[in-house]
């Protein structure tokens, strides 16, 4: 790392011998982390001579400056010196305050800029400014002016906005990483030290204030959960951290719902806006401008990220034209009201986002201006039509970025459906959105969540208009995949019973399709082969063309080879792969693909089998389909039996065993769908003996996802273990295919 040039010896500006000069504070307390940030401060420091430091209120500014400051003392002969500004009202002593901290008496009547200019112009000074902010046009000048005229001057200075004065460097401070919810006690501890910072702040205060406080195993979740709903922010953690005089942990994490009330008492030598929680972000809204305090009110309705377009959408009005909403976000990114990330992808858009501490004070402001309810609502409004359009491009080349984006406004997606399902009056619209979030539900590993919403949207009185015979449809459909064969036919037999009453073919066709779905994983070939024909041909008198009627068609393959027609079942499947080509369609490529390995490997061609099996697992792994993914798993370990390796073969069902769980009921409980599983365990114990496959299993059953991915997508020679069974040259009738019939899984695996 580049530091600040130290002088020759004997120089004029050698170090003098003397101690070094300042007037820095000792610290009464133990700095906790942040060691990375003091090594980027340096380096900021060694780069540039006007460094501030922003960040929101709360969040270290002033600890950081000063530690940093403490650091470099001895590269700045004239001395470290800070300035205290925060109690400073008049912008016209500003030179005044400075030259106070300086030390210098001047009774004469020049101009007191003069006086700093002259008594900084020769000297190597680091000058530290902190907390300007309500000062920013006085400090802006100054600091301009004593830059200019003294080249040994150094500024570091901290507020909740940059100076905005030529060659400043900004460096915006984060609060202190912590641990994700419910993490365990091995993650909360820190593993790797940021992590640790704010579990070790609060450990390291809650110690000042209860001697005998440690973080045990028995309240090390709690600790974490508590850091993470405070944000990491280091003036929360301490006032939470003096709490435990009169609270456990437990009581403080249950009492956050009002963490402005109950985050107060601050040491008697803090700073005035630094000894509650409110007023130290309440001092960031007493610097704003009207227009600006009014953004950032509405934008509390937003649940995580949210991009530029949404904002205008959800908070302009009359009162905050739409055009000029840009300048007014810029303004509060400036102060670090909001906090601006940018995109991941190239070319992809900012985002913004609040602190849930800042988020709950607009909130607070919100509830008093009578505004909540119609905010929810046009922010419920934006992203039904998000997840509508959603739904259309899952079926286009933009599927991956479709579920990354669902993926990055889900905070937002359960924030909507929960207004609109917290009464009656907007019932059905949480029954179109959850309904139209399918897609996700099935497609992107979330199905217990996506079971959660819709049951609770059909829970709620409506008619069986569109909306509700949607919801239907796909209860039945995600009830299918989790293996709940009551639940799905009382779903479906209402949707085609509303259907039927309504009119609405489209619903009626899905309610089909879904039932012989149902059929499918029940056993029942000759009636599931009925149903998804019939429901095809539905499909094509209304012109509907999407990944769902793909679906239906592997499904349809899968039937038919269940009862023998392995040549039909590849030529429906084929057919599926050239649609899905034609139209960038991914998801349901995987599941044609998945079936046309299992006929490769029972024409004798377990390399192409592998290969086609790859290609499956790699975009279910994409999208986190885990029905997908295990399924294809299942299949790879009796491919690589094939291949001559029953012991890889062992250790793939194993890693198989250790995903169901968390899909839903294991192969569907069918004999279909188990016997593959049942002829690679046969074939691997008979070649590896009963000993030795167990122990394979048991190794399988400790990777997790990303290593069982990681592991089959390797390249891999077989063994050539003893006992090797050669490939399957042909499929009896009663061999059922391992193609999917359903699809999905759980983001819990």
């Amino acid at each position: 790392m580049r530091r600040i040039p130290r002088p020759e010896p004997g120089s004029r500006d050698s170090p003098a011998p003397r101690r070094t000069r300042g007037n820095l504070p000792a610290e009464l307390n133990q700095f906790v982390g942040r060691r990375t940030e003091l090594e980027r401060l340096h380096q900021q420091l060694a780069d540039g001579r006007l460094v501030t430091v922003t960040g929101v209120g709360g969040v270290g500014k002033t600890r950081l400056a000063v530690r940093a400051a403490e650091q470099l003392q001895d590269r700045f002969r004239d001395g470290v010196w800070l300035v205290e500004l925060s109690m400073l009202q008049d912008g016209g002593l500003l030179e005044h305050a400075v030259g106070e901290a300086l030390g210098l008496a001047d009774a004469t009547g020049r101009p007191p800029r003069s006086v700093l200019v002259d008594h900084l112009a020769e000297r190597r000074t680091l000058l530290v400014l902190d907390g300007f902010e309500h000062l920013v046009d006085a400090c802006a000048s100054l600091t301009h002016t004593l830059l200019l005229q003294a080249p040994g001057l150094r500024v570091l200075a901290t507020g909740r906005r940059p100076m905005g004065v030529t060659g400043e460097r900004t460096y915006p401070l984060a609060p202190m990483p912590a641990p994700a919810p419910r993490s365990s006690g091995a993650d909360a501890a820190g593993e790797g030290h940021a992590a640790g910072d704010a579990v070790a702040l609060f450990a390291d205060r809650a110690a000042a204030v209860v001697p005998e406080f440690t973080v045990t195993p028995e309240n090390v979740r709690d600790v974490a959960e508590l850091c993470h709903q405070l944000d990491g922010i280091p003036l929360a953690l301490e006032l939470a951290a003096g709490r435990l005089r009169a609270l456990s942990v437990r009581q403080v994490l249950l009492r956050l719902d009002d963490r402005f009330r109950l985050l107060t008492g601050g040491s008697r030598g803090a700073l005035p806006r630094h000894q509650t929680l409110r007023t130290a972000i309440g001092w960031s809204h007493e610097l704003c401008t009207p227009e600006e305090r009014l953004l950032w009110a509405r934008l509390s309705v937003f649940a995580g990220h949210f991009d530029l377009e949404a904002a205008e959408y959800v908070c302009s009005g009359p009162d905050l034209p739409a055009d000029e909403l840009i300048d007014v976000l810029a303004e509060l990114v400036a102060q670090s009201v909001v906090i601006r990330d940018e995109g991941t992808a190239a070319g992809s858009a900012v985002r913004y986002r609040m602190l849930d501490t800042v988020r709950a004070y607009g909130a607070g402001w919100l509830d008093t201006l009578g505004d909540t309810a119609r905010m929810r609502r046009r922010h419920r409004d934006w992203y039904m039509g998000l997840a509508t359009w959603c739904e259309l491009d899952w079926f286009s080349p933009r599927q991956e970025e479709v579920k990354e984006q669902i993926d990055s406004e889900l905070p937002n997606l359960r924030a909507a459906l929960e207004f609109s399902l917290e009464g009656t009056e907007d019932t059905h619209l949480g029954q179109y959105l959850a309904g139209t979030l399918w897609f996700y539900w099935a497609g992107c590993g979330r199905l217990a969540e996506g079971r959660h919403w819709l049951d609770r949207a059909l829970e709620l009185p409506s008619e069986h208009g569109d909306s509700r015979l949607k919801a239907l449809w796909v209860v039945g459909y995600t009830a299918v995949l989790q293996g709940d064969t009551a639940g799905a036919l009382a779903a479906l037999q209402e949707c085609r019973d509303g259907a039927e009453l309504t009119g609405n073919r489209l619903a009626a066709a899905y309610a089909q399709h879904r039932t012989g779905c149902l059929a499918l994983v029940s056993d029942d070939m000759p009636r599931a082969e009925e149903l998804i024909r019939g429901a095809l041909a539905r499909y094509r008198e209304i012109g509907e063309l999407n990944s769902n009627v793909l679906m239906g068609q592997v499904e349809l393959a899968m039937a038919v080879a269940f009862q023998g027609d392995l040549a039909g079942a590849v030529a429906l499947c084929e057919e599926v792969q050239e649609v899905c080509e034609d139209h960038g369609e991914r998801w349901t490529l995987a599941y044609a693909r998945y079936v046309l390995a299992y006929a490769a490997w029972a024409r004798g061609e377990p390399d192409r089998a592998r290969e086609l099996l790859a290609e499956c697992l790699a975009i279910n792994h994409l999208f986190h389909d885990l029905l997908g993914l295990v399924l294809a798993v299942e299949l790879m370990a009796l491919i690589t039996s094939a291949r001559g390796d029953p012991a890889e073969a062992a250790v793939l069902q194993g890693a198989a065993g250790r995903i169901w769980p968390s899909v839903g009921l294991k192969l569907f409980g069918s004999r279909y769908f188990y016997a593959p599983h049942v002829l690679c365990e046969e074939r691997a114990r008979a070649a590896l003996g009963t000993v030795e496959y167990e122990r394979l299993l048991r190794e399988g059953a400790r990777l997790d996802l990303a290593a069982t991915v990681e592991r089959v997508l390797g390249v891999r020679e077989p063994s050539r273990h003893r006992g090797a069974v050669p490939a399957a040259r042909t499929a009896s009738a009663h061999q059922p295919s391992a193609s999917p019939a359903v699809n999905g899984g759980e983001a819990e695996g």
